[in-house]
């Protein structure tokens, strides 16, 4: 397979560290030596969200979208009423789950792009919700809602606060202590820049109480289970073992390099370096309160999956595309992974040439 850039938002590049102990032989994972590392990996995630000592992690090997449903499944329930987020295809999965499980649910539906206001919020105050579902970055149209407005609305409402930040860990701040937030969602494919196949939840004192007032109809997905064996640094079933190795290499990787503040701001540079780049091509942004971790751009002129398909097939680069009804009208550009500023260049020459060309 010809090599290619990869600027979609997950699966990601990854770095030589990272690819090195891809490489290695699937090591014995039933040891203090593995325990050791899965410890490592909890205090170190916890550490980066801001999470309190009484705070947990679990891993699940399985993509966002397990990790999204066991929080679901284990913190809500029948006696509880949710108000969802649905701001794009990433909010209508948490609407989906609720569906599927026979929770009380509403949804506040945004049109493409836009934020979530205070005006929004507060048509539904006072109406007994006991839970919010929000993703903190709707990545399919690259919309960062606005923590501090959520925190503060369900700070007031005494909601039991779920975050979706998947594509945000580690490209916009996420504090749990700050925000009140008592589960956080993410995965190994995003900006932590391993492959895809581990997801994990950081979860609240409060959280952890649900849990243990919740029955899991849920083997696979039972986080009472995955919270007894993570207290000695196991998972009840066989894990994705290399990509915990891998995460532990990364966790350990971005301390050394200055923790969260300095990976946040290398993606924030690279965002805003392409960003004011592209200005003169024509494509407009989707939202005006976007997420470090994406640029969704609306093509102007020609088809966005047109675009990706030239990019893809005639330059060796990777864009993200959209699905749906935003295929032919929205394409993303990613700022998390192994990527640096030459690539930017690259790809920035690379769709120059394409309006030259009457493409764009």
């Amino acid at each position: 397979m010809k090599k290619m850039i990869n600027f979609t938002v997950g699966p990601v590049q990854s770095n030589d560290l990272v690819n090195d102990i891809g490489s290695e032989q699937v090591p014995y994972f039933r040891t203090q030596e593995f325990s050791n590392v899965m410890l490592e990996n909890e205090r170190l995630i916890k550490k980066f969200v801001n999470a309190d000592e009484e705070s947990r992690v679990v891993f699940i090997t399985g993509s966002g979208t397990a990790s999204m449903e066991a929080s679901v499944i284990n913190t809500l329930g029948e006696k509880d009423r949710v108000l969802i987020v649905n701001g794009g295809s990433f909010g209508e999965r948490f609407v989906q789950l609720c569906k599927i499980h026979k929770i009380s649910y509403d949804e506040i539906k945004l049109d493409i792009g836009k934020p979530l206001t205070k005006e929004i919020l507060d048509v539904y105050d006072g109406n007994n919700y006991t839970a919010f579902l929000v993703n903190m970055h709707e990545t399919s149209t690259g919309v960062l809602y606005d923590l501090d407005l959520i925190s503060n609305y369900c700070k007031k409402n005494n909601l039991f606060l779920i975050v979706d930040a998947i594509s945000s860990f580690l490209a916009d701040e996420v504090d749990m202590q700050k925000y009140g937030i008592d589960v956080i969602i993410t995965g190994s494919q995003k900006a932590l820049a391993c492959p895809p196949g581990i997801s994990l939840i950081v979860l609240s004192k409060m959280a952890l109480k649900r849990i243990e007032q919740t029955d899991s109809l849920c083997m696979y997905l039972d986080l009472k289970s995955a919270l007894k064996n993570g207290e000695r640094g196991q998972t009840p079933f066989t894990p994705a073992v290399l990509i915990l190795k891998q995460i532990n290499a990364r966790l350990n990787q971005i301390e050394k390099n200055g923790g969260v503040k300095q990976e946040i701001e290398k993606t924030k540079k690279l965002a805003e370096y392409f960003r004011n780049s592209i200005k003169d091509l024509p494509f407009k942004m989707v939202t005006e309160s976007p997420s470090n971790a994406v640029t969704s751009l609306y093509s102007l002129n020609n088809k966005a999956n047109d675009i990706f398909l030239n990019l893809k097939d005639n330059y060796n680069i990777w864009i993200c595309p959209n699905g749906g009804e935003l295929k032919d009208k929205v394409f993303r550009v990613g700022h998390i992974g192994n990527l640096s500023i030459s690539d930017y260049n690259v790809l920035i020459d690379a769709l120059k040439e394409l309006k030259n060309k009457g493409m764009l």
